[in-house]
């Protein structure tokens, strides 16, 4: 399994984090559509990444709260 571990997402600055998720979202609507011409081999990968777009939004709702309480 290549999902992304929530440390290395931690790490990640807030634009790199929206590149990622921008990137994920692209992949996951090819997917829909392979899956739904019949064309799509890896079904696992639509679950990762479904998962990985969520860890991705979980570290980023993480980090809303903290930065509106600083200001």
């Amino acid at each position: 399994m290549s999902g992304l571990k929530t440390e290395d997402l931690r790490s990640r600055t807030v634009d790199e984090l929206n590149d990622q998720l921008v990137a994920l979202k692209k992949e996951q609507f090819n997917l829909r559509f392979q899956r739904a011409s019949g064309q799509l081999e890896n079904t696992a990968r639509v679950r990762t990444v479904r998962r990985d777009i969520a860890r991705i939004m979980t570290v980023l709702g993480q980090r809303q709260p903290a930065a509106s309480a600083q200001s």
